[in-house]
């Protein structure tokens, strides 16, 4: 394999899984010992992240709606507020504890990414904006360092998403209008098609943390051919997912998981219609799901690397974390 010298991944749900009382500061073997989350076998700690070589990633503040599966979950603005709060204090509990540090610009990122003793970068994105009160209500994120909103995850008070078809609201518009006018990225990850086309037209920068090619695997949770031609055409970054029910159709728990090669395969699909510059990393790993789901050969954070194993050798330092890197220093 071609030396890598660094990974930077477009999404990991590091405060979430804080918030289901995993404690990320414990090496792997101890924390799956005392998991409380049950057949999601934990992948990710932050011994994992350094050991895979992760300088940087994108940390969600994700709320948790109300769901017949998630019967503690937010039901109003007031309680995916109270969420998301208190996942923004794990993060300025782990950066006081020397943990990571929380990257606000593009400058930031290029200093941290040059300095070999630093810990783990951390960008701030919130998946799903029930939390943002409305659009005057922004700038309080964005003072917090929050620098890339995904509108929807599935539907929002902003937007049609995942399952769950429709464009933007009127406050969807007057979010995404706010969003360009204070520099915060579209997350278009799970936006429905309604939506994503909507919001585009309003113009501001956009990537896809972590999004997979409908091409291979239908359903709106993936990218059309069309959109993610889009993303690129603005300069953006598409993260691949490592969770096998997106990498191969009709695949489900139980089954074999996924291999590499179709990581690759998706990988390989959007390059041939943006090029490499435009395909990274956005592993999702411990996204609610855990190593039952992940790519076989993938057991744990500190094999991530392996993925890059099946893309081509000129192609994987980029793929790796040179593209994140590039837009980061660029557009953060």
């Amino acid at each position: 394999m071609s030396k890598i010298s660094f990974l930077i991944d477009g999404h990991l749900d590091l405060a979430f899984n804080a918030a289901l009382g995993r404690d990320l500061t414990l090496g792997l073997e101890a924390l799956r010992e005392a998991d409380p989350v049950k057949e999601e076998t934990a992948t990710v700690t932050f011994g994992e992240l350094r050991a895979a070589g992760t300088r940087v990633c994108f940390g969600t503040l994700f709320a948790l709606p109300r769901t017949a599966g998630s019967p503690h979950g937010y039901t109003d603005h007031a309680g995916a507020r109270a969420q998301a709060l208190a996942q923004l204090d794990h993060y300025r509990r782990w950066e006081d504890a020397g943990h990571l540090r929380v990257l606000r610009t593009g400058a930031e990122v290029a200093a941290h990414l040059a300095d070999p003793a630093a810990p783990l970068g951390v960008v701030l994105l919130m998946e799903g904006a029930d939390p943002v009160r409305d659009a005057d209500d922004l700038g309080f994120w964005a003072q917090a360092g929050v620098r890339v909103v995904g509108p929807a995850w599935g539907r929002t008070r902003y937007a049609g998403g995942t399952d769950a078809p429709g464009g933007l609201t009127e406050a969807g518009r007057e979010l995404v209008t706010a969003m360009r006018g204070l520099g915060v990225t579209l997350d278009a990850s799970h936006l429905d098609d309604a939506a994503f086309w909507e919001a585009l037209e309003l113009g501001g920068r956009v990537v896809a943390t972590h999004a997979n090619s409908r091409a291979l695997v239908p359903g709106n949770r993936h990218l059309t051919d069309e959109m993610a031609r889009a993303i690129a055409g603005q300069g953006g970054v598409i993260g691949l997912v490592l969770l096998s029910t997106f990498l191969r159709a009709g695949w489900a728990p139980g089954q074999p998981r996924a291999g590499l090669e179709a990581v690759a395969a998706h990988a390989r699909h959007y390059a041939g219609l943006v090029g490499w510059d435009h395909v990274g990393l956005g592993t999702d790993l411990d996204g609610g799901f855990g190593r039952e789901k992940t790519p076989a050969g993938v057991d744990r954070y500190r094999d991530v690397p392996r993925v890059l194993e099946a893309l081509p050798p000129q192609h994987r330092a980029a793929v790796a974390g040179g593209n994140w890197a590039r837009w980061l220093t660029r557009y953060l």
